[in-house]
């Protein structure tokens, strides 16, 4: 077997991007020149470093279970990647091995079969679902058509449209609305200019959303550019001022603008007729991660450098500046009203912000590893369920979903049936229930009020992103594996 530095070079820059660590995948791949390998990474299956090296740790294990006469016996202790990788562990374990296979031949006891049996029985019982709240295949139409992980996936706003984005450089437009099993689906080959001639950029499709009447569809990649599409999969215009890609992007409520952030870190608003940039924002010292608009010509950025701006159009600097976390913050998010800032970071902290105050409101410490992103309820004042509470949802990779009554600076509710980590959450429209995608490759759906599960779905693929349509009948997900479903919750 032999293998080359630019093939590892691939697998861990894949892993990173698999992992969610974006812009760390960026950073590798530009130091290693990942672009210049001849890797067609379409045809790299998901989480092919993770398989190897667990094929690798196996291969380790079955020559420690061998016996000096050649016989095999089961490990007492399974091995970890770091032991294996060291010689003298190795060694050690071999010698136990050999020494309790000594043992076992002097004693007679036959425990072998009860052993078996309890072991089984264990397992069995880990693996039960409760099939009660398991949706059926039936119910499910998996989408078939990328050949890369899907990372992101959002219901036309009007319409049954669900568009997904990438890492095969496309944006696909699938139509839903007749509820057949082989909808129509558009692709929106992501190109750039090379030699006179438009060729596929290559790149990962990392963001997309509609705007507010759903006619169009921007997408942002990891090539620089922003694009913006109309419905029938009509490339209408490409901005281009981004110098590397763009992490984040989100129309305006009037749908004049939009808002783009990149590892340039810089922020930048596009008047969205013409395509060009209106204001371009460096504030921050790190690559900008996240954006969301407050108002109509206001917004916040967050980065890696560990800071929130809060900007406005035609201002030459901040009106509000956040500091406090202490890692890079992943996500923000404005209440409903544009009056409470929620932001998340790798420093496992949620905090609540209020322009108000130059201090956090709320400091939320309850989760045990990075929180990937957060979802604020479509409930409360000023929203179409104002006799409902308002509540917060924080997604992380300690594999669970918690819900934080924001007045109180509470969690209400831990949701811990997942057992990887959990990369998206999303409410339903009338704010009763809260989807959640995780590495586990399942979808969950949530009573909000109760915290109980109420449906289960598992897909064929880690789930980076789940969505509700807008009559909250039906559930989006992407998956590492390049598949896509719809889950049709009525009648259910």
């Amino acid at each position: 077997m032999s293998f080359s530095s630019d093939e590892v070079n691939f697998l861990v820059y894949r892993y990173l991007q698999e992992s969610g660590f974006t812009h760390s995948a960026y950073t590798f791949g530009i130091e290693s020149h990942i672009s210049q390998s001849n890797i067609n990474g379409a045809l790299v299956p998901p989480a092919a470093l993770l398989s190897i090296l667990q094929k690798g740790l196996q291969y380790a294990e079955a020559e420690i279970s061998i016996a000096e006469d050649g016989t095999e016996q089961r490990l007492t202790e399974s091995l970890s990647l770091i032991d294996a990788v060291m010689p003298d562990v190795v060694a050690s374990r071999q010698n136990q091995q050999n020494q309790q296979k000594q043992v076992e031949k002097t004693e007679i006891a036959d425990t072998n079969g009860e052993e078996a049996a309890t072991v089984v029985s264990t397992q069995s019982e880990s693996m039960e679902v409760d099939t009660a709240i398991e949706i059926p295949s039936s119910k499910a139409t998996v989408l078939r058509g990328h050949e890369s992980e899907v990372f992101i996936c959002a219901w036309n706003p009007t319409t049954d449209l669900l568009a997904s984005g990438s890492g095969d450089s496309t944006a696909r437009i699938w139509d839903m609305s007749d509820n057949t099993t082989s909808p129509n689906q558009l692709v929106l080959r992501h190109c750039i200019q090379k030699g006179g001639t438009e060729v596929p950029s290559n790149k990962d499709v990392t963001s997309l959303d509609w705007n507010c009447d759903g006619s169009l569809l921007a997408t942002g990649s990891y090539d620089g550019y922003a694009r913006i599409w109309t419905t029938d999969g009509r490339l209408a215009s490409t901005l281009g001022q981004h110098k590397g890609p763009i992490f984040a992007l989100k129309w305006n409520k009037r749908g004049n603008y939009i808002l783009s952030a990149g590892v340039d870190k810089t922020t930048i608003i596009w008047d969205a007729a013409s395509g060009l940039c209106t204001q371009q924002f460096s504030y921050h010292s790190a690559p900008a991660l996240d954006v969301d608009w407050q108002t109509n010509n206001s917004f916040a950025s967050c980065s890696t450098d560990q800071c929130i701006h809060v900007c406005k159009l035609g201002m030459d600097k901040p009106i509000k500046s956040f500091q406090g976390h202490t890692n890079e913050v992943n996500a923000i998010k404005w209440d409903p009203q544009g009056i409470l800032l929620a932001s998340c970071s790798d420093d496992m902290t949620l905090k609540i912000w209020s322009m108000k105050q130059d201090t956090c409101v709320h400091d939320l410490q309850a989760h045990s590893k990075e929180i990937y992103t957060i979802k604020w309820s479509p409930t409360g004042p000023g929203t179409q369920n104002p006799n409902m509470n308002l509540i917060l949802a924080s997604a992380s990779f300690d594999s669970t979903v918690r819900l934080w009554d924001v007045d109180k600076g509470a969690c209400i509710h831990t949701l811990t049936k997942h057992t990887e980590p959990v990369y998206s959450v999303a409410f339903s429209p009338d704010g009763k229930f809260l989807a959640s995608g995780s590495f586990d490759k399942c979808v969950h759906i949530w009573s909000t009020q109760s915290g109980q599960l109420v449906h289960s779905y598992k897909g064929t693929g880690g789930i980076f992103e789940v969505c509700w349509n807008s009559r909250g009948d039906k559930v989006g997900a992407s998956a590492s594996d390049g598949s896509v479903f719809v889950l049709d919750l009525r009648k259910l």
